[in-house]
């Protein structure tokens, strides 16, 4: 018997990363400036004053970090593609050298006998897109359509997996709602014409997908439990109304063509004509971004949002300041099958990790037995989910590396690699082994 978790035959481990987060060349090869570089350039909304511009510097670096990949054993990696690379001001004829770049990448990727899982929008939105008006703009819709065609075009032959937006509530809520992430506005339940526009980007962009040879295509949904604060009515009813927003608003246009009716006194007038069927078009996999379960109270009446978020106690924390809950994603994914059934395809856990912020020793060993601990839970709550009939096919871990990590900078490391952001070094971590293991552990013996 493996000490390892065990998971069905042709379960999928891979590894996750995003553009900005890793690429840099910030200014190279004809890109354009996005959303992210904006806001990293404003004082005081990156924890360190960091930015993106060269994070791991994997545009340079990409050969050696697909070698780390091949060394790890893993047969799939999640990457996303940077928008103004491709297109430097989100609109017209694409950038050769972007384009190339991504050539060469998903090239080596195959060559060393990896799958890609393409990401289209990991919430880098070219800067010139934003100054008409970002995702508030329905015309930025039909800019990510011809996006997607572009990019299906080029690549469709050899992309194994798509996905056209990443954490399309994280970026509509962090990034217009309460202004923690670019574009840093401050719209509050406005923003939901943020999160119409993405999920109707999301429709547009698997239409464009499909049309130009894409064959397997999902979704990557950030999805969190929320727990209520106390049994108090107002509490819970705070509770159900942030679930409705946080998870029900994405999962629900997607798989059942509606937004959920707590939330359509706050969607009079957002969707036109055609766009829900736009939205709900046949998903092959549905994507989980899963890291915590999120405790929630009644504000006061007078507070600019109804609900408030209170620590969830009693559990370890990561280095983030996450709590660390593993029972929550097998009872969620089991929740998800039971209340969907028919309407949900195959799941697969497309991001989960956690930052903690260890260093190479004086020998170079980076011990860091708090991540695999956080894995091993995971991947075991993932297999009991399956056990119960949850139809589970990958866990993909984030992240491969440290990286650039949004507004907290360079300060959170999520990696199986270690980076030294000085000297671009990387060194894999135990749990990088740790992994490996698990992921050998899991392939057919051939029999001699």
């Amino acid at each position: 018997m493996s000490d390892f978790p065990q998971l069905p035959a042709g379960f999928r481990f891979g590894t996750s990363t995003a553009a900005y987060q890793i690429e840099g060349a910030a200014t190279e090869g004809g890109r354009g400036p996005s959303i992210w570089d904006t806001f990293a350039a404003q004082e005081g909304r990156i924890l360190d004053g960091s930015s993106g511009e060269v994070a791991c510097d994997h545009y340079h670096r990409f050969e050696e970090d697909v070698a780390l990949m091949k060394r790890l054993g893993t047969k799939d990696y999640r990457l996303s593609l940077s928008w103004s690379r491709i297109q430097p001001t989100g609109r017209g004829p694409a950038n050769e050298e972007g384009l190339a770049f991504y050539d060469r990448l998903i090239d080596t990727l195959v060559e060393n006998g990896i799958a890609p899982m393409v990401t289209l929008y990991h919430w880098d939105l070219p800067q010139a897109l934003e100054d008409d008006g970002g995702w508030l703009n329905r015309e930025t819709v039909d800019c990510f359509a011809a996006y997607a065609a572009i990019v299906a075009e080029r690549f469709a032959d050899r992309v194994a997996h798509w996905i056209p937006i990443n954490e399309p509530n994280v970026a509509s809520f962090l990034g217009y709602a309460v202004g923690t992430h670019a574009p840093g506005r401050t719209l509050l339940f406005d923003s939901l014409w943020v999160s119409h526009h993405m999920l109707l980007g999301h429709g547009r962009a698997i239409i464009e997908l499909r049309r130009h040879g894409a064959t397997s295509v999902g979704c990557a949904n950030n999805h969190a439990p929320v727990w209520p604060a106390s049994d108090d009515d107002a509490d819970v009813g705070a509770s159900k109304l942030f679930d409705a927003l946080w998870n029900g608003m994405f999962l629900e246009p997607m798989l059942l063509g509606r937004y959920p009716a707590d939330l359509m006194p706050l969607l009079d007038g957002l969707p036109e004509t055609g766009d829900m069927a736009t939205i709900r078009q046949p998903l092959d996999f549905y994507g989980v971004n899963y890291y915590n379960p999120m405790k929630v109270a009644a504000a006061a009446e007078d507070a600019e949002m109804p609900f408030v978020f209170r620590d969830v106690l009693g559990y370890p924390i990561t280095d983030r300041g996450w709590p660390v809950v593993p029972d929550a994603l097998r009872e969620w994914l089991i929740m998800f099958r039971a209340r969907y059934r028919a309407a949900l395809p195959p799941i697969v856990i497309t991001e989960s990790g956690a930052a903690y912020n260890v260093e190479p020793d004086e020998s170079g060993v980076v011990d860091d037995q708090l991540r695999i601990d956080y894995l091993d839970a995971h991947i075991r709550a993932v297999a009991t989910a399956i056990e119960r009939g949850v139809d589970v096919r990958g866990y993909f871990c984030w992240s491969l590396m440290d990286n650039f990590e949004w507004a907290e900078g360079l300060t959170q490391r999520y990696g199986l690699v270690h980076v030294d952001f000085e000297t671009l070094v990387r060194t894999p971590k135990k749990s990088f082994e740790w992994y490996s293991s698990v992921i050998a552990a899991q392939q057919p013996v051939e029999s001699a």
